[in-house]
């Protein structure tokens, strides 16, 4: 049978094992149930906040996963559908439709915060345009921490003009991470449908890639069913003869082969991969920080060119940036990068991208001021969406 990932605690079970959740409102002559800390979820996603229990349906002798089921408790019908590992409440059409879960790594100094807090704003306020669809936050948790710290950081970003610190590391392997869905319209059989996406991002600290075993800790990689893999350019060997490197991106890091080969090796373990085949989870592997080698590549140079506007993936030139991205690592002596990828991964592509669109103020954490300008941050998860058949591709 067929599994689904949950986007919270990213194990994977059969839809009929769904669960439900209490609505908080007894049936006429029953007792209300009460809130409580469910001991799982909060060991599991870190949630530890009192909530309505959560119950099995009954057994159907079809095998069919109800959409509504009574509380054995106060007797209340809900179709509020929970994890029934973790508990967690998911998403209305969850299980319903295509839903991957995308993790977003790198090591230290990668960007990945602000790289994914530019994404997801991106994916709310000019993503959802462009696609003629319905993006926003899902589920319970992004109401209580998620969108909190999500909303902190576009103030610093967009507001203040100023970068944050580091993501601290989770503790015990733990992060609540953003749950978004994606609606929109599609054309089948001359009738518009609406497809709803579930997606889940997962921000792991660049501190939680440092060590082979926290690597191995981290449950979501298992479960990712593609990943965005940020590398600080800055590390490239042959980079500080051709740029200034800034002070900033010269503390605390370790050359990308070194993060990447650590996911790799979990990638590989976790299944028991036999070394005859690769891992077929698509990889994105993003550069960040381009804006800071504008100058070097000139103002023609094909990476770039300008981002396409159609609501579609830009096959062929994402094509053609793969084969550039692949041509600059040969010259700045990164090609081991290459050479593991083809030895390891059956997809993968290459893509160079700039939260901010201009190179901030390191030492003084200020961001240009310009402001923000998003250059290609959306190109990587649009090639995983494209590859799910979440979205449609252009060939151009």
């Amino acid at each position: 049978m067929a599994k689904v990932a949950c986007p919270y605690c990213y194990h994977r079970f059969p839809p009929s094992n769904l669960r439900f959740q209490c609505t908080g409102r007894p049936a006429p002559g029953r007792d209300k149930c009460r809130k409580v800390v469910d001991p799982e979820r909060q060991r599991l996603t870190g949630y530890a906040t009192a909530a309505w229990p959560t119950f099995a349906p009954p057994s159907s002798r079809l095998g069919r996963t109800p959409r509504r089921a009574p509380c054995p408790d106060c007797g209340t019908v809900s179709g509020i559908r929970a994890c029934p590992v973790c508990h967690t409440p998911l998403p209305a059409n969850f299980a319903e439709g295509n839903s991957p879960l995308i993790g977003v790594v790198g090591g230290k100094n990668a960007g990945k915060t602000v790289y994914t807090t530019v994404l997801v704003h991106e994916l709310r306020h000019n993503i959802r345009r462009r696609f003629d669809a319905d993006i926003s936050f899902a589920g319970e948790p992004a109401g209580v921490g998620t969108a909190q710290w999500l909303e902190r950081y576009e103030q610093a970003l967009f507001d203040d003009r100023a970068l944050f610190e580091s993501t601290a590391s989770s503790a015990d392997g733990i992060r609540i991470p953003l749950v978004m869905q994606w609606r929109q319209p599609r054309l089948r059989f001359g009738r518009e449908v609406h497809n709803t996406t579930t997606l889940s991002f997962y921000d792991a600290a660049g501190e939680d890639m440092t060590t082979q075993e926290f690597v191995n800790s981290q449950a979501y990689l298992t479960a990712a069913d593609g990943m965005i893999v940020l590398l600080d350019p800055f590390q490239l060997p042959g980079v500080p003869d051709r740029i200034a490197v800034p002070d900033a991106g010269r503390r605390d890091t370790e050359p990308p082969i070194n993060v990447l080969t650590r996911v790799t090796e979990m990638l590989r373990s976790s299944v028991g991969l036999s070394d005859r085949k690769r891992v077929d989870t698509p990889i994105a592997v993003v550069f960040s920080k381009i804006d800071a080698f504008f100058g070097m590549l000139g103002a023609n140079h094909p990476l770039l060119r300008p981002s396409p506007t159609g609501p579609q993936y830009d096959e062929a030139g994402g094509q053609d940036t793969d084969e550039h991205l692949r041509a600059l690592l040969a010259e700045l002596g990164a090609d081991d990068i290459d050479g593991h990828l083809r030895a390891h991964y059956q997809t993968f592509r290459y893509f160079a991208v700039s939260s901010l669109g201009a190179e901030p103020d390191y030492g003084r954490k200020q961001i240009d001021p310009a402001g923000v300008r998003p250059f290609r941050v959306d190109e990587p998860l649009l090639w995983l969406l494209s590859h799910f058949r979440i979205i449609e591709r252009s060939r151009g």
